[in-house]
């Protein structure tokens, strides 16, 4: 079977064996999954030393039309090609399972499910840029540490967004990053990450045009 149509078996995702560990999660729709999602990941990790990371592949984005969604079958199983060799990435569809829609109820839950692991929240500048419309958003800080990658053009605003300066003082120093999976939250990090100019709307549209 061709190495890129293949399904690896998709990784059970249970307390016993996450516990204890320290595990970055970058939620989103992967519609469909790229290379920039994954050099993303791969600079969090190695900034942050991370046991793992978990890619969440969401049912659908409160924020966007249903419509512009592959299955969610689909996109997991586009998503798995990239967890392919790499033991230490897992896509899960887990929150299809707990039923949850917005970020910070999946947090809850996770957190609840796996009280001795150490997550780490995964998101772009351009994230917490508009951080303060998401639903919960002081309890999302409050849950866990935020890694935020870098984003040209939204750095800087992020820093100065509403936000980022309510967050300001628990920001933690650059050369203190690596201690971010152990802070206490609330407690975020900017980190710099390779900028990939790939995005899931360029493929799709890439797609919808051959």
């Amino acid at each position: 079977m061709d190495e890129m149509t293949s399904r690896p078996p998709r990784r059970k995702v249970t307390a016993a064996l996450e516990g204890g560990l320290s595990i970055g999660l970058l939620g989103g729709s992967f519609n469909p999954a790229h290379t920039g999602h994954l050099e993303v990941t791969v600079s969090v990790r190695e900034q942050l030393r991370l046991d793992r990371c978990w890619w969440l592949v969401t049912p659908g984005n409160p924020l966007k039309p249903q419509g512009e969604y592959a299955s969610l079958d689909r996109r997991v199983a586009d998503a798995n090609r990239f967890a392919i060799g790499r033991p230490w990435l897992t896509v899960t569809d887990i929150e299809s399972h707990l039923g949850t829609r917005y970020t910070v109820d999946t947090l809850t839950a996770l957190c609840r499910r796996f009280p001795k692991t150490r997550f780490v929240w995964i998101m772009g500048a351009d994230n917490l840029f508009t951080f303060h419309h998401w639903r919960g958003w002081r309890q999302i800080a409050s849950l866990l540490p935020i890694a935020v990658m870098s984003r040209p053009g939204y750095t800087l605003a992020a820093t100065r967004s509403v936000a980022g300066q309510a967050l300001r003082a628990y920001r933690v120093k650059e050369r203190s990053v690596a201690a971010l999976p152990f802070s206490e939250p609330p407690a975020w990090a900017l980190l710099p990450t390779v900028h990939n100019p790939i995005s899931s709307t360029a493929i799709r549209a890439n797609v919808a045009g051959t």
